[in-house]
């Protein structure tokens, strides 16, 4: 895997923090938790809008456009319980946010929002839940896709190319937070090209950070630009977790699946049912002076052993990417197809060398990945 970053007690600015579900209500102790947030469920109104966010852009305009779009997921999970008095078979639910991407009744939302759901519903405004569909899942990027059957749908929300986005720039998200309907909140991103843990503990590049208030319930909504078009879906956040083994909620550092990334993995869904991505087999960190990803291990019989590209090689470039970083590393391999051919220039001994690595297919899991609890 290239720069994986672990999926629980990762450490993030100093604080050890555990990853939560924007869709559910997830356990997490220790002073700081990186969680994608999912809550309970929940109705209720409640719209903060009304000003000009920073840039000029009207949130009441922004949310005026796009509420409509933007629905409320809602997925039965089934569970197991163990007891002195045996095994115990129950049911819970997650629920989270989703928004209309197209014609037909498609909804996309997170992954995690529906990860081991038996069944799911979607309310959309105000109308009757209806039953629907999961097309796809990408545990990978945290994507899914939903259709829906006899509902009248709304205009679909539009991507924006998450490429241009840039820090300081006003964005909004609409959700579901702790339940209350499609809730506007309001903030600027506040830094790009971030990296976030998938649900099966692979890497999520490229991913848009944002200030804007993102809770539990969350989820699956959209991250719009002061246009209203789609820059991301809001997935995680880093919270103070509460006591008691309570989730905390928003503190201001949020983050969304960049909408490139979203807008591929649909086209796959839709075709197939599944989404594909490249596949490395290394394990890497920065060099010093962002001089490259130095690789730390490598996978036995991978796509860089059977290449032979080995621990202590410093990667530089991979195909046509520049390589200054881990990330960057990720970054190159994400954008590449499984398959495909790549030239990888390594710094090794103090010669500089280039070799041709096929990529695989990205496995299932990591082995490090964790669920989030509903």
């Amino acid at each position: 895997m290239i720069g994986v970053v672990a999926l629980v007690a990762a450490v993030v600015g100093g604080a050890v923090v555990a990853l939560v579900d924007d869709g559910s209500d997830d356990g997490g102790g220790g002073g700081g938790a990186q969680a994608t947030v999912t809550a309970p469920g929940g109705a209720g109104a409640t719209a903060a809008g009304g000003a000009t966010a920073a840039g000029g852009a009207r949130a009441e305009d922004v949310y005026r456009g796009a509420k409509d779009a933007v629905v409320f997921v809602s997925a039965e999970i089934a569970q197991q319980t163990t007891s002195p008095f045996g095994t115990q078979e129950g049911a819970g639910a997650s629920t989270g946010t989703g928004f209309v991407v197209g014609g037909g009744g498609t909804v996309v939302t997170n992954a995690h929002v529906i990860a081991g759901a038996s069944a799911v519903t979607v309310r959309i405004g105000d109308g009757r839940a209806r039953g629907a569909e999961v097309v796809g899942s990408d545990p990978s990027t945290d994507v899914a896709l939903l259709h829906v059957s006899g509902a009248r749908l709304p205009q679909p929300l539009a991507f924006a190319n998450s490429d241009d986005v840039v820090v300081g720039e006003p964005v909004f998200a609409i959700g579901n937070p702790y339940g209350l309907d499609r809730t506007l909140t309001a903030g600027l991103v506040s830094a790009v090209q971030r990296e976030i843990t998938a649900p099966n503990g692979f890497t999520i590049s490229g991913v848009i950070q944002t200030d804007a208030a993102i809770n539990p319930g969350n989820s699956g909504g959209p991250l719009l630009d002061g246009d209203g078009d789609v820059v991301g879906i809001t997935s995680q956040i880093i919270s103070s977790s509460g006591g008691g083994g309570a989730t905390g909620g928003n503190v201001g550092i949020g983050f969304a699946v960049p909408s490139n990334t979203v807008r591929n993995v649909i086209d796959q869904l839709e075709r197939n049912g599944r989404a594909v991505h490249a596949y490395l087999g290394v394990g890497t960190t920065d060099a010093p002076g962002d001089d490259g990803a130095v690789i730390g291990s490598v996978e036995p019989g991978g796509p860089a052993a059977s290449a032979g590209l080995r621990a202590g090689d410093v990667v530089e470039r991979l195909g046509d990417a520049q390589v200054d970083s881990a990330s960057q590393l990720s970054a190159a391999v994400n954008a590449s197809r499984p398959g495909e051919e790549v030239p990888v220039t390594v710094r090794r001994d103090g010669q500089t060398q280039t070799v041709t690595v096929r990529l695989g297919r990205q496995p299932t899991t990591t082995g490090t990945a964790a669920t989030p609890t509903p």
